[in-house]
């Protein structure tokens, strides 16, 4: 008896888990699809969107920039010293330009916006939450969807592939600065090799993936802000849970559509 009350405990305990998971899915499932329905359908707050647009894109500038700037200098270092072991230093410039603008662009500029947007937006959403000021937008016929949701998943939408872009660029200069200035490259052979090897579907695939990912993390920000508990440390749970959720979904998206865009 002891042994199966063991066991139906253990298994109670998984099935528990499996129901809470399905139910987490299917809550986040639904809210996606009206809050994405919102940003389709009147009426819409340009003063919101703008403002958004602002917060999520302007002042990430830097942080992407510092990031894609170091990342382009350390991927030249690595890849030449991977290179020299088979006399292949010349792939430098054509493999840093790539993998920015595939992979490396995209996912560390939207891991550190996930960082910087979702916890902002989980805080600010869910103090609202706490407050009662979600409660008091409804009273007053403003769908709190519609007005908080639906700009921030637009904003982000639209800001994410112009970071992206940016960040690209920079992260290439970095590239460039590091090749020239220690590894001894030619400034024109550098740009020469660059310009030869990146495409422009290259540059276009880490755009599509970046609009993905800013529609992530400006999803998980509003749904852990939104869903938040009562007090200061469901205000908290928030802020972390939108956090880890938006990395870990950037990082599968990632291979999803890396495998869509460039399968063979």
């Amino acid at each position: 008896m002891p042994v199966i009350a063991l066991v139906m405990g253990l298994l109670a305990s998984v099935g528990r888990t499996v129901i809470d998971l399905c139910a987490s899915v299917g809550a986040l499932a639904l809210f996606a699809l009206r809050a994405t329905s919102h940003v389709f359908r009147p009426a819409w707050y340009p003063v919101e969107f703008g403002r958004q647009l602002v917060r999520i894109g302007y002042f990430s500038l830097p942080v992407v920039g510092m990031t894609a700037l170091f990342t382009g200098g350390a991927l030249a270092l690595q890849i030449y010293a991977g290179g020299a072991r088979f006399n292949a230093e010349s792939v430098v410039p054509s493999i840093v330009a790539i993998g920015m603008a595939r992979e490396l662009g995209p996912v560390l500029g939207g891991l550190m916006v996930a960082g910087r947007v979702s916890a902002s937006v989980a805080a600010e959403i869910a103090t609202m939450r706490v407050t009662e000021q979600i409660d008091a937008l409804s009273t007053l016929s403003t769908n709190p969807l519609k007005f908080l949701v639906a700009p921030r998943l637009a904003a982000a939408t639209i800001a994410m592939p112009v970071l992206a872009l940016v960040g690209d660029a920079i992260g290439i200069m970095g590239g460039f600065l590091v090749g020239v200035g220690r590894l001894g490259f030619n400034e024109g052979a550098y740009l020469h090799n660059t310009a030869q090897y990146l495409t422009a579907g290259d540059v276009t695939s880490g755009l599509i993936k970046a609009a993905v990912f800013g529609y992530i993390i400006a999803l998980m920000g509003c749904y852990h802000g939104y869903s938040s508990g009562r007090g200061a440390q469901g205000v908290g749970r928030a802020t972390t849970n939108a956090v880890v959720s938006a990395s870990i979904l950037i990082l599968a998206a990632n291979y999803i559509l890396t495998e869509a865009l460039f399968a063979t």
